[in-house]
């Protein structure tokens, strides 16, 4: 996966927001109180969060690449100093071996130092660049160590059993996370039955029967209040489910893409 940029993510934002608003402009315009309204305000949702969603994934899996790759690095951190070598010519050596998205950051640093930085330096620039908790949490130690000398790869040892245990952890809270996102899908699918079940038996065949004076909503209207009750449904439960999955509120855009997509198939083939 390659590296999301922030400045990337921004202008994904802009970007989305300025084509979604456009949209809704034209639909405003041209197709006020027609059928077709609704579905370009669905498109227009979908424009703006569909590219940050991706981005925000994108970004997701790189980070997720790094932190899984620093235990190999730091015993290979282990393995150098043992031999015999400082702690830059360690790295140095490190960096000629591939830890999948952490390679090329690696790399970046010791090319760095080559050229007169520091390795305390380099070492808090790469900790910037990659900008992951593990990172942020390993990284002070490291320096503290280099400053104090000694033997620092007992350090580095306990540090990169410390960095698995936690991805472990992370790994069983998502294991045990997961049936907890399913609910919030198939929730969201028993609406979409619920909604057309009533659609077909209730609204479609007691249209024309007045009830109390009072006339009963006909299927376009009911079908328009549904509609946008499932994409209130879909955006809200997907937000939900990136929040309880992995954190974020951003993580949950990929997951409101999904049920928005499946909630306008549901309408347009069912109903």
């Amino acid at each position: 996966m390659p590296k999301v940029e922030r400045w990337e993510k921004k202008v994904a934002w802009i970007v989305s927001i300025c084509l979604g608003l456009f949209v809704f402009v034209i639909a405003c315009l041209l197709l006020w109180g027609k059928p077709l309204f609704d579905e370009y305000i669905f498109f227009a949702v979908v424009i703006i969060t569909f590219p940050p969603a991706i981005l925000d994934y994108v970004d997701y899996r790189w980070k997720k690449s790094i932190d899984e790759h620093l235990p190999d690095l730091f015993r290979s951190i282990v393995q150098a100093q043992q031999s015999g070598m400082t702690l830059p010519q360690a790295f140095e050596e490190a960096s000629k071996r591939h830890y999948g998205s952490l390679t090329g950051e690696l790399r970046k640093m010791v090319a760095q130092m080559s050229w007169g930085m520091t390795f305390e330096k380099g070492f808090q620039a790469l900790s910037q660049r990659v900008d992951t908790t593990l990172t942020r949490r390993t990284v002070p130690l490291v320096i503290e160590a280099s400053r104090t000398g000694g033997q620092i790869e007992k350090v580095f040892e306990p540090m990169g059993k410390f960095v698995q245990s936690t991805l472990t952890l992370k790994k069983e809270r998502q294991t045990q996370i997961r049936p907890y996102l399913a609910i919030i899908y198939v929730a969201f699918f028993v609406f979409l039955i619920t909604i057309v079940l009533l659609f077909k038996t209730f609204f479609v065949q007691m249209a024309d029967i007045p009830i109390m004076g009072f006339a009963i909503l006909t299927p376009e209207e009911a079908k328009k209040i549904f509609f946008h009750m499932s994409i209130m449904q879909a955006f809200f439960s997907g937000l939900i489910a990136g929040k309880m999955g992995e954190g974020t509120m951003s993580a949950g855009l990929k997951n409101s893409i999904i049920l928005l997509t499946c909630g306008y198939i549901a309408f347009k083939f069912m109903l």
